[in-house]
């Protein structure tokens, strides 16, 4: 580019179209100095301490220590020889003078010195001393510049290709982390290069419709992209943290093939029980397990069963995740009062078949869940227990009376969600006798020595990790005979767990490793996210 050695270099930079990162390199080519970027900023050991906050903020300028009895001195503008002088006074020797972005600069900054005394960001103070004020609108447009526009498509379309279900964006004291979760459990990515962590928040705060200018609450939005030829709703979580907003952005593609009961996973007496609790034509059937085991799937594919022209179907949701033609679908708005029990009382005058709520967090919502259910509707709904069994005893803990839960339970469905071993690379294994010394697990549940199951190893197909998507295993109580007598009395977890074993309850843990045995998933799969009992 060209230099006009009558201006300075940020008026240079503000009549560019350089992005920071772009000029910077440029910079220090032109002045032939070393190049430093935000991690190795934050990495460096900071010597903000000795001088004093305006000087830095006016001069935007980050010393350091660079080993021995070296200074370091980070500028932006390598002109200014006045600041550069300045700080070999105060450091008490010379500085090795390297050149980073003015936003660079200003984010390592604002990690090191904190807020003003008024409140008020160093960062902010930086950028608005000439380089970029932070307002609303310079925001905007540093959100909106192609290299943040490219590196939060190149983090959707990594998303998509290695099917993650989360995006986790997590600014660190060195610099920024990027993770995904992927067959449930979070992987580490590259961050985006040249990516100052809040322009990229701001990008994302403008595609899911959010306010970038707040930094200071958590903030909840949504949006429909487009990444890799996938239509995906999004949902967007920004949280307030000690070194910056953090984003989550949970990724739902909108085309996810046809929901079928058959394709869950559940083994065919199993399924034979959820078919049956489904052609009820009232009373409640709850669905079991912890926030991402797949509970919402099991939902939506057992409403998707029931949708005909003939019934009537509602839901109430946090949030609304599948979206099924024919369905009325509504998504709860606390700060309007539209809650799930208002939804709810609502629900019942509005002549329906089947009701759906997303969740039972409170007495009134049992109540009136339970109450929809004595008056003719089938109610489907979810509770976080760790077992099926479990649930009849949460629910009488939030208030629903014996006689009413005897009356409309028809049935639970407890479940976790595993990892599937990769075909085409998973590995024969026999189980030896230090398998069971090194996990006395292996004997709980119901395994024994020489027994064939399976292993992971890695191929391409897999990104060498051995296993490639998940599939549900299943616990699945029907509420009759024994078992609803043990209700009716209100017997503990331990009795009705007795009651439908005798009854023929087949265990999420013994479903786990029958999958391990045809060779589904592997007994460590099985041990993390199942128990023996």
């Amino acid at each position: 580019m060209d230099w006009n050695v009558g201006q300075s270099i940020r008026s240079i930079w503000e009549s560019c179209d350089l992005s920071a990162s772009e000029f910077a390199d440029e910079v220090a080519d032109f002045y032939r100095r070393p190049r430093m970027t935000l991690p190795e900023l934050m990495a460096a050991p900071s010597l903000v301490e000795r001088f004093t906050r305006r000087f830095l903020l006016e001069a935007v300028i980050f010393p350091y220590d660079a080993g021995g009895a070296l200074f370091g001195l980070a500028v932006a503008d390598p002109t200014d020889i006045a600041a550069q002088r300045g700080a070999e006074i105060v450091l008490g020797g010379p500085v090795a003078v390297s050149i980073a972005s003015f936003e660079d600069i200003a984010a390592a900054l604002s990690e090191r010195l904190g807020p003003d005394e008024d409140g008020s960001s160093t960062s902010s103070s930086v950028l608005a001393s000439g380089a970029v004020e932070e307002s609303v609108d310079s925001l905007r447009d540093l959100a909106s510049g192609a290299p943040v526009v490219r590196a939060v498509n190149d983090l959707l379309d990594k998303a998509v290709e290695l099917r993650a279900s989360d995006i986790h964006i997590e600014p660190m004291r060195n610099g920024l982390t990027v993770r995904m979760r992927v067959d449930g459990l979070l992987r580490t990515v590259p961050p985006p290069a040249h990516a100052l962590p809040q322009a990229l928040i701001s990008r994302i705060k403008i595609l899911a419709g959010l306010n970038i200018a707040e930094r200071r609450l958590p903030q909840d939005g949504a949006a429909r992209l487009e990444a890799s030829g996938l239509n995906l709703d999004v949902r967007v979580a920004i949280m307030p943290t000690q070194h910056g907003e953090t984003a989550v952005i949970r990724l739902l593609p909108r085309d996810r093939g046809l929901l079928d009961i058959a394709k869950l996973g559940l083994r065919p007496h199993d399924e034979r029980k959820v078919r049956r609790l489904i052609d009820l034509p009232h009373g409640m059937v709850v669905i079991t397990g912890p926030t991402g085991s797949g509970k919402t799937t099991t939902l939506a594919t057992m409403l998707s069963a029931l949708n005909t022209p003939s019934r009537k179907i509602l839901t109430i949701e946090d949030p609304v995740e599948y979206e099924i033609a024919g369905i009325n679908q509504c998504q709860v708005k606390p700060a309007i009062g539209l809650t799930f029990a208002s939804a709810l009382r609502a629900f019942v005058r509005q002549d329906p078949d089947v009701i759906m709520v997303g969740e039972i967090r409170d007495t009134e919502t049992a109540n009136i869940a339970i109450h929809a259910a004595l008056t003719g509707h089938l109610v489907l709904t979810t509770l976080h227990t760790e077992t099926a069994i479990a649930a009849a005893p949460r629910l009488l803990d939030l208030g629903v009376e014996g006689f009413l839960l005897k009356s409309t339970l028809r049935g639970v469905i407890g479940q976790r969600l595993v990892r599937v071993l990769c075909d085409r690379c998973k590995l024969r294994k026999e189980i030896s006798a230090a398998d069971f010394d090194a996990d006395p697990r292996y004997e709980a549940c119901g395994l024994s020595i020489g027994e064939t199951v399976f292993e992971p190893r890695g191929c391409e197909r897999c990104a060498g990790v051995g296993y490639r998507g998940r599939v549900g295993v299943f616990e699945t109580l029907e509420v009759d005979g024994e078992v609803r007598s043990c209700v009716g009395q209100q017997m503990d977890a331990v009795a009705l767990d007795r009651a439908a074993r005798r009854a023929g309850l087949t265990t999420m843990m013994d479903d786990a490793i029958a999958k391990c045995r045809e060779g589904v998933t592997t007994v460590a799969e099985a041990l993390r996210v199942t128990i023996a009992r």
